[in-house]
């Protein structure tokens, strides 16, 4: 793989554009101060089945510190049975009070490669509400019974007492998974997520295996842009999560009350123009076979494939949040995942998954959905759909300015790309090394073939860069 590049390390200083999306450097007093006492003393709510003797880990990117899930895996007989531990952050955020207000303005934690605009003050996001290794937590518990197949046969889900045993990264898992020593507690995670996967297939779920750009490094010795491609630890960690919203959404949709994360099925024009293209690539869909089962067989390595996964997003548009109460919405499901989902496993990071998480709660306890969780229920979508779409503007901003940093002192240079997208008079492409995705001009580009392509520009005030066909 090529090796990566780093920016001059004299660039670095993410502050302006910090600035320019008019994010928030700190909290102020009356919250920090409402977080520091929570910390100290939680607030009660009613008794916590005692789960700390459960050997429970957390699988997370290196470094993380705000651990949302721990799992353990156990095989009963032929099927499984999954413990999955989610931070209870409503043991340490009072409705309507300051820590809650400010989580509402902000909606989600925003990763910058200089530091995290965090959901909550660190003291609960990195401390008292993170289930680090060793420490004694509150956390919502789900069981899950499933069969033979993978497929879930009971669902119970209440307040407990945790403790992780161990914070592992996808990295380290896979390589042990490999060696054959995995941690006892994730040695059925291969069987499970395999089988999880082979299911999502089945309901028709549209994953898509593009490489996603991840900046490493710091300002000091410089940025490092890499296209991280999803291991196979990191799919079957995605299915565990996964699972956990499906069934998180069937109490809600039983109980005709919740929001759920939604994704309209894609047109038949749309699937009709995806079948063109893949015609076009030459890869072969046989007309018995779901875009599901057409995807999942693509080998993610090959530049027809790439193309076509672009080409594939086009399937995914109209995503947001569905809230309701009384009535079931016109639309329920999510066509990525192929099952109606909801957001559960990350309260510590996103602001709704704590809402729904109190719905479910409530629900399987035969006790009323707190008036102050349904209350908020109708403004849910509104502010989830707004911390989406800036937390998506932020993450490329970063990456465009990593990009114009990286390329600054090679305008005139020429690289390898492969073609993505291609419009009549241009291109989306990706360049290989250094891994950037862009734009460049040309007419009729070959879609799924390699190109040499030409630096026209890079403007690092702009965070723009531009090619052409060399």
């Amino acid at each position: 793989m090529p090796q990566p590049v780093r920016t001059h390390p004299a660039e670095g200083d993410f502050g302006r554009l910090r600035a320019e999306f008019e994010l928030p450097e700190s909290f102020q007093a009356d919250v920090l101060a409402e977080a520091e006492a929570a910390a100290m003393d939680p607030r009660e709510q009613g008794p916590r089945e005692d789960a700390t003797e459960l050997p429970l880990v957390t699988i997370d990117p290196p470094g993380a510190k705000d651990l949302d899930q721990a799992m353990v895996i156990e095989r009963r007989g032929a099927g499984f049975r999954l413990h999955y531990a989610i931070a209870d952050l409503g043991a340490f955020v009072a409705p309507g009070g300051p820590v809650d207000r400010e989580a509402c303005r902000r909606g989600q934690t925003l990763y910058l490669p200089d530091g995290n605009v965090p959901l909550h003050p660190p003291v609960l996001s990195e401390g008292a509400a993170s289930l680090l290794p060793g420490e004694t937590r509150p956390a919502v518990l789900w069981t899950i019974d499933l069969d033979s197949g993978g497929e879930p046969t009971a669902v119970r889900v209440r307040r407990a007492l945790v403790r992780s045993t161990e914070q592992f990264d996808y990295e380290t898992v896979q390589a042990n998974i490999e060696a054959g020593t995995p941690h006892p507690s994730v040695a059925a995670l291969p069987q499970l997520g395999r089988l999880r996967r082979e299911l999502a297939v089945q309901r028709g779920a549209v994953e898509l295996q593009l490489p996603e750009p991840a900046i490493g490094g710091d300002a000091g010795d410089g940025w490092v842009l890499a296209m991280r491609t999803r291991n196979e630890i990191d799919a079957w960690n995605a299915e565990i999560s996964l699972l956990t919203g499906m069934a998180a959404a069937s109490i809600m949709t039983e109980a005709r009350v919740g929001v759920l994360r939604t994704l309209p099925d894609a047109d038949a024009d749309s699937v009709r123009w995806l079948r063109k293209s893949a015609q076009a690539l030459g890869i072969s869909w046989p007309a018995s076979d779901t875009v599901s089962e057409l995807l999942s067989r693509l080998d993610p390595a090959r530049p027809e494939s790439m193309a076509l996964y672009a080409c594939s997003t086009r399937l995914l548009r109209g995503a947001g949040y569905t809230a309701f109460e009384g009535e079931l919405p016109a639309s329920t499901t999510h066509a990525g995942i192929g099952a109606p989902y909801a957001h559960v496993t990350a309260p510590i990071r996103r602001l709704v998954d704590r809402f729904a998480t109190e719905i479910c709660l409530a629900v399987t306890a035969d006790q009323p959905v707190p008036a102050w969780v349904r209350a908020a229920l109708p403004r849910l979508p509104e502010l989830m759909s707004a911390s989406d779409t800036l937390a998506a503007r932020v993450e490329k901003a970063c990456v465009d300015q990593v990009e114009s940093w990286m390329l600054a002192g090679h305008i005139g240079g020429t690289f390898e790309a492969v073609v993505l997208r291609a419009e009549e008079a241009r291109a989306e492409i990706m360049v290989e090394d250094p891994p950037v995705m862009a734009k460049c001009a040309g007419a009729n580009l070959p879609e799924g073939e390699r190109i040499t392509v030409r630096l026209l520009s890079a403007d690092v005030d702009r965070r723009k860069v531009a090619f052409e066909r060399a």
